[in-house]
């Protein structure tokens, strides 16, 4: 089990993620985004640097042989695997200094499980298949705006003799970023972009939750410390 940080310094945390195409700022990969999400609703100071994948990065040979990004440093112990990295920070920066992450509601993390996978398949798809894997994709829209805009336990108040028929909170777990918006955030925005500009495809407007609670900007806007090769 993780040690909680109890120290009243910071830990010394360095990200390596992937590159965009300027070799210089946060690339594309939703899991490196995942990542940088987490640190950074978690409130912990931390260094990001950008790995241009274009180049053979001779750099990390020594430091993480046979990995790529993401992975990070932690005190300079080398952690690896998006997803162990994501349970080791939830565990470790824990209250009451860091937040805690994990949602309430394990719907929050289901409910985007197969829409990344969907939108793979119908953006490879055979051109014969274009409407099939269309459809699937839509079906996992429907079934994410289906649940963002039904209210969670959080918002039903048992006391009061109105009903709410329409939920209002900003995200999938509530009206705060939790792991499970970590997880599709980044993922829906690859897909409003990637489908729009090779399949002419848009997010039907109609799936109002999904705009109202996912479809934005995962990263702010951020400038890294780049690797340079030799």
């Amino acid at each position: 089990m993780a040690l909680r940080q109890n120290s009243d310094k910071d830990p010394t945390i360095e990200l390596f993620i992937k590159a965009g195409h300027d070799g210089e700022n946060v690339g594309n990969c939703p899991f490196c985004q995942r990542l940088f999400m987490v640190l950074w609703l978690k409130g912990v100071k931390f260094t990001v640097t950008t790995v241009d994948m274009r180049k053979k990065p001779a750099e990390l040979k020594d430091l993480a042989p046979g990995t790529n990004p993401p992975f990070l440093l932690y005190n300079g112990t080398l952690k690896t695997d998006f997803i162990k990295i994501e349970e080791f920070l939830e565990q470790t920066l824990a209250p009451p200094r860091y937040p805690h992450l994990s949602p309430v509601n394990k719907e929050s993390f289901d409910v985007g499980a197969d829409i990344f996978a969907k939108f793979s398949a119908f953006i490879k798809n055979n051109p014969a298949n274009t409407t099939f894997q269309e459809k699937a994709l839509l079906r996992e829209f429907k079934r994410l705006d289906l649940y963002l805009n039904s209210p969670v336990p959080e918002e039903i108040d048992h006391n009061s003799r109105e009903s709410i028929a329409l939920s209002k909170r900003k995200f999938l777990d509530g009206n705060h970023l939790t792991l499970a918006d970590c997880n599709l955030l980044p993922k829906l925005h690859v897909i409003k972009i990637a489908a729009k500009k090779y399949c002419d495809f848009d997010i039907p407007a109609q799936f109002t939750g999904v705009w109202r609670s996912s479809v934005r900007p995962a990263l702010p806007t951020l400038r890294s410390r780049r690797l340079t090769w030799t």
